[in-house]
C-alpha cells in the first residue's frame, strides 16, 4: 500500500450516453407532455396573480 495514496478514492466518469433514437409514438408522448407542462405553467402563473380564496384565512369566533 502506498502512502501517498490516501482518503476515499474518486469514482470513475461513467461514458456519456449516446443520443437515444426516439421513434414516432415517443416523440408524440414527449411532445404531449412539455404541453401539459407548459399549460400547468400557464394556470400557476394565473392562479398566482389572484392571490388566496376567502382573502382573510382562518376565521376566528368570538367565543372564549
Amino acid at each position: 500500500m502506498s502512502s501517498k495514496q490516501g482518503g476515499k478514492a474518486k469514482p470513475l466518469k461513467k461514458p456519456k450516453s449516446d443520443k437515444k433514437d426516439y421513434d414516432e409514438i415517443d416523440i408524440a408522448n414527449i411532445q404531449k407532455k412539455k404541453e401539459e407542462e407548459k399549460a400547468l405553467k400557464e394556470l400557476k402563473a394565473k392562479a398566482s396573480q389572484k392571490g388566496s380564496f376567502g382573502g382573510s384565512g382562518l376565521k376566528k369566533s368570538g367565543k372564549k
